[in-house]
């Protein structure tokens, strides 16, 4: 509900003074506009215009800035797969083979590993 006011805000700063029609008519003077008056407005256009131009330039600098970010994500994403297949693989191995010595010797070393970790971080 507040977005949508701050939306209503922003729009009528960057859009004061501007209707469908042109620059709206004041009480203050008659339908001629002078060229003081058209000159302010074409300065608050200009205002508007380089507002929105700088906007439009932090969007697409945020934009690549993410894209970069999102690519290097992908990249170690793909590098650990490569590092857990390869862990899978060996694993694979160890399991395919009959030897129960190598079985016993592989869960005793995952329950030390599990148990020194657990007294480490209590």
């Amino acid at each position: 509900m507040n977005s949508r006011r701050d939306i209503r805000n922003n729009r009528t700063a960057l859009f004061d003074g501007i209707e469908e029609g042109g620059i709206r008519a004041s009480a203050s003077y008659s339908h001629e506009i002078d060229e003081q008056d058209n000159e302010s407005a074409l300065d608050g256009l200009q205002d508007r215009v380089s507002l929105l131009k700088r906007l439009s330039g932090d969007i697409n600098e945020e934009v690549e800035g993410h894209n970069r970010m999102l690519d290097r994500m992908g990249n170690d994403m793909d590098s650990s797969r490569g590092v857990l297949s390869g862990t899978m693989d060996r694993f694979k191995m160890v399991f395919e083979t009959k030897s129960s010595r190598r079985m016993l010797t592989l869960v005793a070393s995952f329950v030390a590993v599990f148990l020194i970790v657990y007294y480490l971080t209590r």
